[in-house]
């Protein structure tokens, strides 16, 4: 697949992927990697979080949809972010009382300011 680490920053993970490892018979992007590379920018961005607080645990998708609006001819790239601040600390605040802890995250795939792809997932960390 290719993926890379584009950018972690205010709350937010980006990952790519490009085209050329992903491609279909179509010559645009395989679905199911426009999934994978979605479900790895949330993935990657709970990481991120837990590993800044020094955490660790098991991260999983529990459940998740995904919209293809539009079929994606270039680089994957996929951005994940916190709604806010307060949603990332009640998240990790959960799982050091409890153990585990379960949230919903959006990722987009965007070129050029149209949005092509919309990726809803659950994640569950659990020690």
């Amino acid at each position: 697949m290719g993926v890379e680490v584009e950018e972690y920053a205010d709350l937010s993970l980006t990952v790519s992927a490009p085209l050329a490892n992903n491609i279909n018979h179509k010559c645009t992007a395989f679905g199911g990697s426009l999934y994978s590379v979605s479900v790895l920018s949330g993935w990657g961005l709970i990481y991120l979080a837990l590993e800044e607080h020094q955490l660790s645990g098991h991260i999983v998708i529990q459940e998740s949809d995904i919209k293809f609006l539009k079929p994606v001819a270039s680089e994957i790239t996929a951005k994940c972010s916190f709604e806010l601040k307060q949603q990332c600390e009640k998240f990790i605040q959960m799982y050091k009382r409890k153990g585990i802890a379960r949230i919903r995250l959006e990722s987009r795939i965007v070129f050029h300011s149209e949005t092509l792809v919309i990726f809803n997932g659950s994640y569950v960390v659990h020690r």
